[in-house]
């Protein structure tokens, strides 16, 4: 029998021993062994609930078990998950986790301790929840060169801008309603709104497509708090939704380029149709050509099932699954990774004409209310975006919104 841990017993460590639990058998038949949780540790009181008698406090309890071998994290966050992490991991005891802010920020010298210490590191549930990404990519599409990663991978911002749309909330309307159904912290919606969540979700994924590690702290990275109705009725107008797209490209000399911000998404693209708290990441392959992961970003269950998803795997291959689920440490880069490739934009600006904007970018207008102008440019490179943002300011006008338009 495998005994396995769990540190931290909130909404995901909880559905992990309810999952468990629920389909012991058919995990157990996969795993080729049964799988028992012999300890949860977490700091709170458990001491009335019915498992009691599995919750610790010390972490050094269950690192001097030689009967757990895996161990799973979901605590969150860094400043205790990731000490524990390591140590697990240097006891030669494999970990998986659902923490992307881990992942992402220590991702390569946590598969590095695993590989050297014959563990397996895995987090299928970082990035899409219940959804399939990390194991797809490093198995199924292991014999193509992965080029350009594009999707929508934070389910409360699409649940939002879905909202947007379909019924002419604005954002602050869409977010009490999110925050309402529990998609959405009360607190502080920060993570989700401003895009740090899907920040560490692509960079996770720039890494393993790209094969060194790609830091969070290098994504330039913009969520939808300014994101408003015209917005999103101009991107109607022309054929397009507004999404909160993350994305990230390797060019021909092997630089790797990446970003979050919101987008004008064309109905042609296949992202256009990923609606309220879905997700979905589209994968380039040299050989496959475009290949879609689509499914729920969240919840209980869902996520819970892809930890013990990996947990078998961990049972079944241990390090030998780092043969492909592995990339490079690395410094992190000077500066920003902004894409240098022109786009066309949809701008929203005030205090301008439609003369003006005609003469300052070319281009065309798409819609004009309440003193402001929508307009969509030519292609423009960064650098083209900032000159005409400083005209329009020159001229006593504000750019409030640039949605750049996603290419396929």
């Amino acid at each position: 029998m495998a005994k396995i841990a769990i540190l931290g017993f909130g909404t995901v460590g909880s559905g992990v021993l309810e999952v468990i639990r629920r389909n012991a058998a058919g995990i157990g038949r996969r795993a080729g062994e049964p799988v028992e949780v012999k300890y949860i540790l977490d700091i709170r009181d458990f001491s009335g609930h019915p498992d009691a008698a599995l919750f610790v406090n010390n972490i050094d309890v269950i690192l001097s078990d030689p009967e757990v071998r895996v161990v799973v994290e979901t605590i969150g966050g860094v400043r205790f998950a990731y000490p524990y992490v390591k140590a697990a991991l240097e006891s030669g005891r494999s970990v998986c986790t659902s923490n992307k802010e881990l992942v992402a920020t220590h991702g390569a010298e946590l598969l590095a301790i695993a590989r050297s210490h014959g563990a397996a590191f895995l987090f299928e549930a970082s990035v899409g929840g219940g959804t399939p990404i990390i194991t797809p990519m490093h198995q199924c599409l292991a014999a193509n060169v992965i080029t350009q990663v594009q999707g929508i991978v934070n389910g409360t911002t699409n649940f939002m801008l879905t909202k947007m749309a379909r019924e002419g909330m604005d954002f602050a309307e869409a977010l009490k309603l999110a925050q309402q159904l529990g998609y959405a912290e009360t607190r502080d919606p920060g993570d989700d709104v401003d895009g740090p969540d899907a920040c560490r979700k692509i960079s996770i994924l720039s890494s393993l497509a790209f094969g060194h590690h790609i830091y969070p702290q290098n994504v330039p990275t913009r969520g939808i708090r300014d994101v408003t109705i015209l917005d999103v009725q101009a991107a109607a107008r022309l054929d397009g939704v507004v999404r909160l797209i993350v994305h990230s490209r390797q060019d021909e000399n092997g630089q790797v380029w990446a970003g979050v911000e919101p987008m004008l998404v064309p109905q042609t693209s296949q992202l256009a149709g990923v609606e309220d708290v879905f997700n979905a990441v589209l994968v380039k392959g040299d050989m496959l050509g475009d290949v879609i992961f689509y499914g729920k970003g969240a919840g209980k269950l869902p996520t819970a099932s892809a930890v013990v998803a990996d947990v078998i795997d961990a049972l079944k291959n241990g390090s030998r699954i780092h043969d492909s689920l592995f990339w490079q440490e690395a410094a992190p880069a000077e500066g920003l990774l902004q894409d240098p490739a022109p786009a066309v934009c949809l701008v929203r600006v005030s205090g301008v004409g439609e003369s003006e904007m005609s003469a300052f970018c070319g281009g065309e207008p798409v819609l004009a209310q309440a003193g402001q102008l929508c307009w969509l440019t030519p292609a423009l490179t960064p650098d083209a975006l900032e000159a005409l943002k400083q005209k329009v300011a020159a001229a006593g006008g504000t750019v409030h919104q640039v949605l750049r338009r996603l290419e396929e």
